[in-house]
């Protein structure tokens, strides 16, 4: 087990930050920390209520999504996440959740528009929704096929995995990425935070128009661009 201790408690830790931030109930949700040296990632078991994780109930799983090590059985979306991990080579954490305002958006098959500032602080563009699945694609191997539901629709509107680091399903929830199983959970509630102030903008004002290009360059690029001075 101490030859992927690291990955366990990296997975362990990030799942539990889950319930605090108020982004999963229940079992709803799961995060997997990736080990790119060794191939493989640990991830959050099936249905175990997050009261009950330990670092050692993590399962251990190769970027084919076939167990390495554990004795339960990893999570229903781990094909999801290996996907991801195969063709995205430079992650090394994924969250899954289905947080209420970020998967209402996705249940409404709509992007989350840039309206503000917040948003524009961590993304240039809107949030997007991958397109409804094929039936096809749904009764084959449904969730290796999500991940190129992602794969995909990044590639549909010319973005790649470092240009935006979440995304919609539709009609499922919403899916977040990074370098880290920590960056990965700061995504995931951003993006929440993000689409609970997009459902309120249109609900105070339908019209609402989309935050200025000047506006969004310049808080991306004071926190992102080369010259940036946001932070110590």
């Amino acid at each position: 087990m101490n030859n992927y201790q690291d990955i366990r408690e990296a997975a362990f830790e990030a799942n539990m930050q889950l319930p605090k931030l108020g982004l999963v109930l229940f079992t709803f949700g799961n995060v997997s920390a990736a080990d790119r040296s060794k191939a493989v990632f640990a991830i959050k078991p099936s249905g175990v209520p997050y009261k009950e994780l330990t670092a050692a109930k993590m399962v251990v799983v190769d970027f084919e999504g076939k167990t390495v090590e554990g004795k339960l059985r990893p999570s229903s979306d781990t094909l999801t996440h290996a996907v991801l991990y195969k063709h995205w080579l430079t992650i090394g954490g994924i969250v899954h959740t289905h947080s209420t305002y970020a998967t209402a958006w996705a249940q409404s098959q709509r992007d989350i528009p840039i309206f503000g500032t917040t948003h524009a602080d961590h993304n240039t563009i809107d949030i997007p929704c991958a397109p409804p699945m094929s039936d096809a694609m749904i009764s084959g191997n449904y969730e290796y096929e999500t991940g190129f539901q992602i794969i995909n629709a990044l590639k549909e509107k010319g973005l790649t995995y470092e240009d935006i680091e979440m995304i919609l399903v539709a009609n499922h929830a919403p899916f977040t990425w990074g370098k880290t199983p920590e960056n990965a959970v700061y995504n995931s509630a951003v993006l929440e935070s993000i689409a609970q102030m997009a459902m309120l903008t249109e609900q105070i004002n339908p019209k609402a128009p989309r935050l200025q290009a000047s506006l969004i360059k310049k808080h991306f690029e004071r926190k992102h661009g080369p010259g940036s001075y946001y932070g110590q």
